[in-house]
């Protein structure tokens, strides 16, 4: 596998050309964190241009590669071309470690499969996308029009991901969604070239619903920010609710990313509910967790949500999260042998615990493989590749999944528990739950 990341602001990178061996061109890029070789098919021209050098992350939002191929025009499925994968995600700002747990898995099944998908060796051309959805269109224009990407993943923000979608759409590229979960892609914008090893807003949340309506809850209230995430994400938890025999009484929401929440707090105890659901994450939702706690609402109204609510945020949550329940498609403690085989492995390569987003980067990889293996990777046989991604079961350290007709998993969403600074899996909150689909015509 080979790669290159240009990477915006600080030490700046620079490039040149090294001996060409056995017909393959070797580029070597230079960076602060040491050498890195490169791979490419022979290279015509290298961008060694006074422009290429002073890009900024605000122009190219940290874009990654410093060659362009080159030789004679060859076709996409020649044996021994790189297959040019761009991964188009957040490394900078308020979701780069996202970006990085994705990546690292990613790149950790590439690596299990000796560099190479379909008999062919793979480049991963990363772009920062900084979450940024105005910037979306060039980004990914970018990745197609001069980094010659084959496929693209990404990515995080559900604002970002539909000027890949669009793209996908378009132009037949395959587009891997490893993380935005809106649910437009695999509904009415659902295409043959677009898939998702994640999830739909709507699902993780419609869990939840039932399994509080499990419990003999018959009335609650939804606590979000006034965008789509949290609309989608209620109307899962309305419908699990209701799937149940219980009600969504009352939705509240605030604009994003405002966190004063009191006013919302306040309400909660007049409504004559039983329980709360929420959708929050990152810093919204530890200060969220935390004032939901001081108001002393937990031993009144029990809290719950989409599991994002206490995803990577316990240590910040500390005790005003025990004991709140979530729904996601992962969590702590599953006893899935591919699971413990990848958390050894992730950890071995990153040096942190994996979490729900190293695992939709791991089974990005992984859908990608098992298309270019059907098709030995010829990517100019893109009826058979997408024919081969939609009919595959992988073998995904959430437990085993395939995809609906829309492309999106049909998963088993956990229900969990938090108990000392772990979201623990303590049953299944919706087995093999897929997104209804609603629009898509693919069949």
């Amino acid at each position: 596998m080979a790669e290159c990341v240009l990477d915006g602001p600080g030490p700046m990178m620079h490039s040149r050309p090294i001996l060409i061996q056995g017909g393959v061109a070797a580029h070597r890029c230079h960076a602060a964190d040491g050498d890195r070789t490169i791979k490419y098919g022979a290279l015509r021209n290298i961008l060694m241009s006074d422009e290429a050098y002073r890009l900024t992350r605000r122009g190219l939002g940290g874009l990654a590669a410093a060659a362009l191929l080159a030789g004679p025009v060859q076709a996409q499925g020649a044996k021994g071309t790189p297959v040019r994968v761009g991964l188009m995600l957040p490394y900078s700002g308020t979701f780069a470690q996202l970006g990085e747990s994705i990546t690292a898995a990613f790149e950790l099944h590439l690596a299990e499969r000796g560099g190479q998908l379909g008999g062919r060796p793979v480049t991963v051309i990363k772009l920062d996308d900084q979450s940024d959805p105005a910037a979306a269109p060039q980004n990914v224009n970018r990745l197609l029009n001069r980094e010659k990407a084959d496929v693209l993943v990404g990515t995080v923000h559900s604002g970002v991901v539909m000027a890949l979608v669009q793209a996908a759409r378009e132009k037949g590229v395959p587009l891997i969604i490893p993380n935005a979960g809106n649910v437009a892609a695999s509904r009415e914008l659902c295409s043959e070239s677009v898939f998702r090893t994640s999830f739909s807003n709507w699902q993780p949340a419609y869990g939840m619903g039932r399994a509080l309506a499990a419990t003999g809850v018959k009335r609650a209230a939804w606590v979000t920010w006034d965008y789509a995430a949290g609309k989608e994400s209620g109307e899962g938890f309305r419908d699990g609710l209701k799937a149940g025999g219980a009600e969504l009484i009352q939705v509240l929401a605030l604009p994003f990313p405002e966190t004063n929440f009191q006013p919302i707090l306040a309400q909660l105890p007049g409504l004559g509910i039983e329980a709360v659901g929420a959708f929050f994450a990152g810093g919204g939702a530890v200060q969220f967790v935390r004032d939901y706690a001081a108001a002393g609402l937990r031993d009144k109204l029990p809290l719950c949500g989409s599991g994002f609510l206490t995803e990577g945020t316990l240590t910040a949550q500390g005790a005003a999260a025990e004991g709140v329940r979530t729904a996601l498609h992962y969590g702590d403690g599953l006893e899935v042998p591919k699971n413990i085989a990848f958390r050894k492995a992730f950890r071995d390569k990153a040096g942190r615990d994996a979490d729900v987003y190293a695992v939709q980067g791991y089974d990005a990889a992984q859908l990608l493989g098992t298309g270019l293996d059907a098709v030995k990777g010829d990517l100019d046989a893109d009826k058979a590749l997408f024919a081969a991604m939609r009919g595959a079961r992988i073998d995904s350290p959430r437990g085993a999944f395939t995809l609906s007709a829309g492309h999106n998993p049909v998963q088993n969403i956990y229900l969990r528990e938090a108990r000392g600074g772990s979201n623990q899996v303590i049953g299944v909150a919706a087995e093999a739950l897929a997104d209804p689909g609603t629009g898509c015509k693919l069949t």
